[in-house]
């Protein structure tokens, strides 16, 4: 990680940033404007009843399944001082709110933002680019896994320099933590630091080139004297009055790359995520999934914490098929949620290993087609991988491969 951080600061200069969903539709002045978008959705599993990270787990006895994955309602307005945005979504399982913020700027040149409220996360790429605009279904699972349902509540300041450095946007935002819950567990506050520049006009405009770092500090509190602490083949338990109430460091350090281009044979992207840092997560059990084992809190964790070292990065790239409205899509990521333990030793007697500590690995592939401006077809298949381990229902590869066809309208 450390020669990767050192390559990323190196290149800094030349990189392009991505789109960010931190915006009204437009800063130009304005009175209520609506958009949105709906994505309906037809996917089938490999197996009944398996835990997902595509669209969330299949029922118990269902290996197929209609759904809505998300339906967006974004209402926005800007006037010359401030603009306020809120957004909805809407699906099968009821209403909640996605994003309610209001920003202040400069009237002149609005490089210099204040938002407070309910926004995404300003951390790397994938967390921030809007899901209507993405080429594939879903997030890599290790950014679903540690920022779940992307948002938090608190404030940001943003720099955006148009006029001097129009290739340059920082972040600097503060935030409770525990996501879309404004019931925060402890009275500890998170930072999220992002820092990003772009290039859009490269190579006689046929060249985009993007390039970011972020951090993110902040912590986990114990409710109990008991913690997990990682050791060179599993946890070794550490009980000490001192631990409970105690917050423990959740640290994310992160860089992302994009490159797009306009070739004779369609245009072709690459972007790809690398994060790795420390998590306090639980064990698995009876009541909660493996996947479920390292996921970030929106209330106070029950039972002992686990202090995990993690990494996680996705590959993803398409490429457009000649002049058509048809897009190959390849994609590629990996979640370690403990990377100080090998597959073979998880479930060893003694190790205090469990299911949330296994590696997952997906391959995914399909294609998209934009039956025209506002509506598109998406077709993807995805092969997850894990190795086995000494557990009894992990001692192979768990089938739960998932492929899914979807529509998507936007407006």
């Amino acid at each position: 990680m450390k020669n990767f951080l050192v390559f990323a600061c190196f290149f800094l200069p030349f990189v392009v940033l991505a789109q960010n969903n931190n915006a009204p539709s437009s800063y130009d002045p304005h009175d209520i404007k609506i958009t949105g978008y709906l994505q309906t959705q037809f996917q089938v599993a490999q197996s009944p009843g398996i835990n997902s990270w595509s669209g969330g787990d299949f029922s118990e006895h269902s290996a197929s399944r209609f759904m809505l994955r998300r339906g967006r309602l974004k209402v926005d307005r800007v006037d010359k001082f401030s603009s306020v945005v809120f957004q909805l979504d809407g699906t099968q399982d009821g209403l909640r709110i996605m994003d309610a913020f209001i920003q202040f700027h400069n009237p002149e040149d609005k490089s210099l933002l204040f938002t407070a409220g309910l926004f995404n996360r300003p951390f790397g790429y994938s967390i921030v680019y809007s899901s209507g605009y993405r080429d594939f279904p879903e997030r890599a699972r290790v950014f679903q896994t540690l920022m779940p349902r992307e948002r938090d509540l608190g404030a940001m300041i943003s720099y955006k320099p148009k006029k001097i450095l129009p290739f340059i946007v920082a972040e600097l935002a503060v935030v409770n933590g525990s996501g879309l819950n404004a019931k925060d567990y402890d009275s500890n506050k998170d930072i999220i630091g992002n820092f990003n520049f772009r290039f859009d006009s490269l190579a006689n405009k046929k060249m985009q080139l993007g390039f970011g770092a972020s951090i993110y500090k902040g912590t986990v509190r114990s409710n109990t004297t008991t913690v997990f602490k990682p050791t060179d083949n599993g946890f070794s338990s550490a009980t000490d009055a001192a631990n409970e109430d105690y917050n423990f460091r959740r640290d994310y350090y992160g860089a992302n790359l994009q490159v797009g281009y306009k070739n004779s044979f369609g245009a072709t992207s690459f972007k790809t995520e690398y994060i790795q840092g420390k998590q306090p997560g639980v064990a698995a059990s009876a009541s909660i999934s493996g996947l479920a084992a390292s996921t970030s809190f929106s209330a106070q964790p029950t039972g002992n914490l686990y202090l995990r070292n993690f990494n996680g990065y996705f590959f993803w790239l398409t490429q457009q098929i000649l002049d058509t409205k048809l897009t190959a899509i390849v994609g590629y990521d990996v979640y370690d949620p403990n990377t100080d333990v090998d597959e073979s030793e998880i479930g060893v007697a003694g190790s205090n290993t469990t299911a949330g500590d296994i590696k997952f690995s997906t391959l995914g592939y399909g294609f998209t087609y934009a039956l025209n401006g506002r509506l598109k077809l998406t077709v993807y298949n995805e092969h997850v991988k894990n190795d086995g381990t000494q557990l009894p229902n992990y001692q192979s590869d768990i089938k739960d491969n998932v492929f899914t066809t979807r529509l998507q309208y936007r407006w």
